[in-house]
């Protein structure tokens, strides 16, 4: 018998189990009697083509099976498969100290590391030169900016664009109550001047994109991505790539996270990993699936720990290394990374030789330019008047049940996205159905899966209950 560990985001198609035990001779034989026991789990591992999707990796032990015999390669009993999907070095020093000096205050603020033999003053004033880029002032971006501060950097580079919500505050420790609809590059950066006031913060008030990514990393020595969405996160790779800069990447998920360094001392890169992205809505965000509050103060603390070792120079990395962590069971784990020779960013003939249109490439375009049919589509007023009227019409919550219990719209009927396919038969295919969600992304699935089924009068209701709360009623609280 063999060990199939399902991560987080899986774990919906698995009857939320964390594991689940199969035999066979070969990888495909364990991963056949997986999607056989949970059919919905195989259209988020295989393609149309029975194919392993590319932003899925699978890992026998610690190894990853596109360096063994792929699917063929064989079990022997009692390993441990790892399904690792996409979700969110050492070496000589980034920085000379020749220039740099120590002030009274700044021996005494970090006397700690200055009898560190593996810092001491020369590695103290190569952080105090060393410059860092952060993408993101958010969840992992918080955690980074105070100890990288606190640590003594000298110059923090913030890229942000987004304002204080109610919602970060749970996690963004870095920002707080009396924050609340400020930039998070000024809160930030209040912060951080706060804890170290020797630090330079650099802030950029904009998105990272194609056209700038460039310009604005090209000075910083290294690169710490703390983004949310898959085209910044292909972005920062490639930028990184181009301009040979190391990329310390983090990612998280519910109580799930991910770290390594790539881009470093020809190590792999983020595309040696999952060289496509998932399609647009396949993987949910933390907005949709949650986030603990402590996940990224996790995460986040080891990319300052990996950041701050790249500057000194010191230890052992985590290049060629994806470290895993599950919270919800404190465990630790680690998966060998190889670099690629055929990627197309760091291979050893790189076709990607200039940033691309990332949005394209992760399958996301802009509302306005895919537009939902008419007939698809419902505003929230709409629903409101039907409902007061009376009209004949089914509201269906396509939720999860923890949600339903923080906020609801009277008269729904709840059925999770998850559990739509086996519940059909509760909806006759005649009514008029209107599908809602928390933001209007579920329920969209939802109605396709409901107009393939057969379903002729099917519609989503815009913004979902976050508009309700904005258009219809107040106090349906936000999430």
């Amino acid at each position: 018998m063999a060990k199939i560990l399902i991560p987080t985001a899986l774990r919906q198609f698995a009857g939320q189990n964390d594991s689940v035990e199969v035999s066979g001779d070969t990888v495909a034989d364990a991963l056949n009697q997986l999607t056989a026991r949970y059919p919905n789990m195989k259209q988020n591992l295989f393609n149309e083509q029975g194919k392993l999707r590319s932003f899925v990796n699978v890992y026998v032990n610690d190894e990853d099976i596109r360096h063994l015999d792929k699917d063929a390669t064989r079990l022997q009993g009692g390993e441990t498969i790892s399904i690792v999907p996409s979700i969110a070095g050492g070496g000589t020093g980034v920085a000379e100290t020749t220039a740099a000096a120590l002030s009274n205050e700044e021996i005494a603020r970090y006397s700690r590391h200055l009898i560190l033999p593996e810092v001491g003053m020369d590695g103290q004033l190569k952080l105090k030169q060393a410059k860092v880029a952060l993408i993101g002032a958010g969840g992992l971006g918080a955690p980074l900016g105070l100890y990288l501060a606190a640590a003594g950097v000298g110059r923090l580079g913030l890229v942000d664009f987004d304002v204080v919500d109610a919602s970060n505050l749970q996690r963004q420790v870095i920002h707080g109550t009396s924050d609340l609809g400020r930039k998070k590059l000024d809160s930030a950066a209040d912060r951080i001047h706060d804890i170290n006031p020797n630090v330079e913060v650099e802030k950029f008030d904009t998105g990272l994109t194609s056209e700038n990514a460039l310009d604005i990393l090209k000075d910083f020595d290294i690169v710490v991505d703390g983004t949310d969405n898959f085209p910044t996160r292909y972005l920062v790779n490639d930028a990184c790539v181009l301009l040979k800069k190391p990329n310390v990447y983090g990612s998280i998920f519910r109580f799930e996270g991910q770290a390594t360094v790539f881009a470093y001392e020809d190590g792999p890169c983020y595309r040696c990993l999952y060289p496509e992205p998932p399609p647009p809505g396949l993987v949910p965000s933390c907005a949709e699936g949650g986030v603990l509050g402590i996940l990224p103060g996790a995460i986040g603390l080891i990319q300052a720990t990996e950041t701050v070792k790249l500057i000194l120079g010191i230890g052992q990395t985590l290049k060629g290394r994806l470290l895993l962590y599950d919270a919800l069971n404190m465990r630790f784990r680690e998966l060998k990374l190889r670099r690629d020779r055929n990627c197309p960013a760091c291979g050893d003939q790189p076709t990607i030789t200039k940033l691309i249109d990332y949005q394209e490439f992760c399958g996301v375009r802009p509302v306005a330019a895919q537009p939902s049919p008419a007939s698809d589509v419902v505003d929230v007023i709409e629903v409101k008047q039907k409902l007061d009227r009376g009209d004949d019409f089914v509201l269906v919550d396509v939720r999860e049940p923890y949600e339903y219990q923080i906020a609801r719209i009277p008269g729904a009927q709840l059925i999770p996205l998850g559990d739509l396919p086996k519940r059909l038969p509760e909806l006759n295919p005649e009514a008029d159905i209107v599908m809602h969600c928390r933001s209007g992304a579920r329920s969209q699935k939802a109605v396709e899966l409901l107009k393939q089924s057969g379903f002729k009068r099917v519609r989503n209701m815009t913004g979902g209950i976050l508009a309700w709360s904005d258009k219809v009623d107040p106090t349906v609280p936000k999430y």
